[in-house]
């Protein structure tokens, strides 16, 4: 079956797709929402977009769901609501995982720092950011649309199809910021890349209100050292 998915592009080869260099570009992303009409709707499995079809139904095939177009202006543009809320990852290095603080704007990016000092435009880079010092006031200003919000970029590969190429997931969540350093530490603590557990977990309670409170928040667990890459070494 491979072969013939090959011979697609024999007779006219000037419409092949590009190679793609998968170590550097990113083939899709993983996502834990997504918008209906205006509104952002949480999603209790995942949902990949990609701009190859390839991809898509790969990922439809391990993980359930449809390849479907979507609309929106990025190159990802189909997209799979899996039937999947967990899936077993591959994570590089420390260095495929990124936290700062991000505030867009109508013009882009407004507001870029690390919760003390500013990470970018080069000419702020250093200086002091003006976020609140306690983090229950930095969310109360996000809420408000006047600061900043967590923005969590984790570069992985599916372990169990790592010839996709490289996902991106990207979170904003305050949950996951509370246990960003313990999932760096998890990663470093192993010689090479890991294999990790990414996953949508539900969250319910009742506050002292007696209010019911329930969410999705994403997970991400370190289970070991990849042994496929150890195999590779050896």
């Amino acid at each position: 079956m491979a072969n013939n998915i090959r011979r697609i592009w024999e007779t006219d080869p000037a419409s092949r797709p590009r190679e793609r260099t998968f170590e550097s570009d990113v083939v899709g992303r993983f996502r834990s929402g997504r918008k209906v009409g205006n509104q952002p709707e949480p999603l209790s499995e995942w949902r990949v977009t990609t701009g190859d079809p390839l991809v898509a139904a790969e990922i439809a095939r391990r993980m359930g769901g449809e390849p479907a177009e979507w609309e929106t202006d990025k190159e990802d543009n189909l997209e799979v609501l899996t039937e999947a809320s967990s899936i077993e990852i591959i994570i590089e290095s420390s260095d495929k995982l990124d936290a700062s603080m991000k505030l867009f704007g109508l013009s882009g990016l407004a507001h870029h720092c690390d919760g003390v000092e500013y990470l970018s435009p080069d000419e702020d880079l250093g200086k002091a950011c003006g976020c609140p010092e306690l983090v229950q006031d930095r969310k109360d200003r996000a809420r408000a649309g006047r600061g900043p919000k967590p923005s969590i970029d984790v570069a992985f590969k599916v372990a169990d199809a790592p010839e996709l190429g490289v996902f991106r997931f990207n979170s904003g969540s305050w949950e996951l910021v509370k246990v960003f350093h313990t999932l760096l530490a998890d990663v470093d603590s192993y010689d090479g890349p890991v294999r990790a557990r990414l996953s949508i977990e539900p969250v319910s309670y009742t506050t002292k209100a007696g209010r019911d409170v329930s969410y999705n928040k994403p997970v991400i667990t370190v289970l070991g050292p990849d042994e496929t890459a150890h195999s590779l070494a050896a």
